[in-house]
């Protein structure tokens, strides 16, 4: 499975979860952190801020990406496309 798999995956179920949990939901917005980690045994680095969002009928939220050679400083010299980086791509 591939790191956006996983991803994915992970996204899916949290979701699930806060829409079945209200409790996991409360905690999810509070301490997402720790709900990652209590609920799925999930682990993130220190130095990554989580941040959770609930949408509602009237919002909607679109979250941009860090630009590929941000987080992949390499991609511009093994001439990747961004997209296909993110599963854009054909």
């Amino acid at each position: 499975m591939t790191n956006q798999t996983t991803e994915a995956l992970l996204q899916t179920q949290v979701i699930q979860k806060a829409w079945s949990d209200p409790d996991f939901r409360a905690r999810l917005l509070s301490d997402p952190k720790a709900a990652l980690r209590e609920t799925f045994g999930v682990e993130l680095p220190q130095d990554i801020r989580l941040n959770i969002v609930e949408e509602n009928a009237k919002e909607f939220y679109l979250v941009i990406p860090p630009h590929p050679s941000a987080v992949i400083p390499q991609a511009e010299r093994l001439d990747i496309e961004p997209a296909a980086m993110w599963g854009n791509g054909g």
